[in-house]
């Protein structure tokens, strides 16, 4: 018998950051009953954001995010994933920062059964460290790497100072964000 996506009590999402070379990337697990608003929740942890600034999320010609004046959203916290994606897999937009611009990718791959012993949402891989808050989007990010990199760039001290001394772009730390979904639960 051919299970339907929607007949699985977990979707697997796969999210990678827009323009990032190498690519930064996630793949995690959800409920299917998971809403956009607690999806961005964990968007939130498993690319290493902090939540200060406001998001969106494109699917098709439609915008969900939170409600509030003048805006066009649909409300976000009254869409679950099982109704964007009821039957099969789906990739859409999620936009973080509209000054920085940072875009995402999201795919929902594959219905997964849950496993004994695992706590949902979980991550399950990924790669690199997620960009620094408020450094001004891709191109940004690219001139701070070039400025970290070169001790005789002229904005390197200041850029490793902004960054609290140290910044390694290949870090990425599964156990640690895993810890972090855990105060989602």
């Amino acid at each position: 018998m051919i299970r339907l996506l929607s007949d699985y009590p977990l979707y697997q999402l796969r999210v990678a950051l827009k323009g990032s070379q190498p690519a930064i990337w996630r793949r995690f697990q959800v409920k299917k009953e998971t809403t956009l608003l607690k999806l961005h929740r964990v968007l939130q942890v498993v690319m290493g954001w902090q939540n200060y600034h406001l998001h969106e999320f494109r699917i098709g010609d439609l915008s969900f995010g939170e409600p509030f004046p003048d805006s066009d959203f649909i409300d976000e916290r009254t869409i679950k994933l099982t109704q964007i994606a009821p039957s099969g897999t789906l990739t859409f937009e999620y936009i973080y920062d509209f000054g920085d611009g940072w875009q995402h990718e999201v795919t929902v791959e594959k219905g997964v059964d849950k496993q004994a012993g695992i706590h949902y949402p979980v991550l399950i891989e990924g790669a690199r460290a997620c960009p620094p808050e408020d450094v001004g989007g891709i191109g940004g990010y690219a001139s701070f790497l070039k400025a970290i990199g070169n001790r005789r760039h002229p904005e390197h001290t200041q850029y490793l100072e902004w960054i609290g001394g140290q910044f390694d772009p290949e870090a990425f730390d599964l156990q640690a964000v895993n810890r972090e979904l855990s105060r989602l639960r």
